[in-house]
């Protein structure tokens, strides 16, 4: 019996016909694309939250102080 659990996900169908392209040109299924997709984008999630963790600490600049050191600094 198989672990994988069934959900119904609606696309735009512009979306879809390019996803059902991609799964014959990769010789993949549908769902075998969206669940890479999806553990891709939860995985870069996680990343972005364990970067704001270690930098919780760091001072906080102004928008415009932040661009005024890139500028001197010649950055921008």
């Amino acid at each position: 019996m198989s672990k994988d659990k069934r959900v119904t996900v609606y696309f735009d169908p512009e979306v879809h016909r390019v996803l059902r392209l991609k799964a014959v040109e990769t010789q993949r299924s549908v769902s075998d694309l969206v669940d890479e997709a999806l553990r891709e984008y939860l995985r870069e999630d996680a990343e972005d939250l364990a970067a704001l963790r270690d930098r919780v600490s760091e001072p906080t600049i102004p928008y415009e102080a932040l661009l005024e050191q890139m500028r001197s600094a010649g950055e921008i």
